[in-house]
């Protein structure tokens, strides 16, 4: 029950406004993923940039189990095996951050254009489940993951190197 693995590997897209730049991101989320992605929507409003509430401005798709973990090495071998210490939180979730696409081996589209992204890991033991079924329970303390657990899993499990 102590044993750590991958909960999810989510993918986000940011782009910010509606439209042919967001079509574009989803198309290549779709690409990269082999999934289905989904559009967040805007939850403040910022007059300056012409962003109200509900307007799509980013996708985002969720990996889980094998697909999480093939597209999870890509990425890690894309970042040269480094992650930085200060991308782990308090709850042993990691994040990493990728410039452009073409970093992760795929071959630069004239039509897509460059994008960035964000992958964030989330990470968890069995027993987790008691937090999101109906009747919620807490997790205890001792089985919650703290920031040097998941340093150390990233080192064994995945082979990087925290700098």
């Amino acid at each position: 029950m102590r044993e750590i693995r991958i909960e999810k590997v989510t993918v986000n897209i940011g782009v910010g406004e509606s439209g042919e730049r967001l079509e574009k991101a989803y198309r290549l989320l779709e690409r990269l993923t082999g999934k289905k992605p989904v559009k967040t929507k805007a939850k403040v409003k910022v007059p300056k940039w012409g962003i109200r509430p509900g307007l799509p401005i980013g996708v985002k798709v969720t990996l889980r189990g094998e697909d999480a973990l093939s597209f999870l090495k890509r990425v890690i071998k894309a970042k040269e095996n480094k992650v930085p210490a200060r991308a782990f939180d308090e709850r042993g979730n990691f994040s990493i951050g990728i410039h452009e696409y073409i970093e992760l081996g795929e071959k630069y589209d004239p039509e897509i254009g460059i994008f960035g992204m964000d992958i964030t890991v989330t990470l968890e033991r069995p027993g987790y489940r008691v937090k999101r079924r109906k009747n919620r329970s807490k997790v205890g303390k001792r089985h919650l993951i703290t920031r040097e657990e998941a340093i150390n899993w990233a080192k064994e499990f995945l082979g990087v190197e925290v700098v």
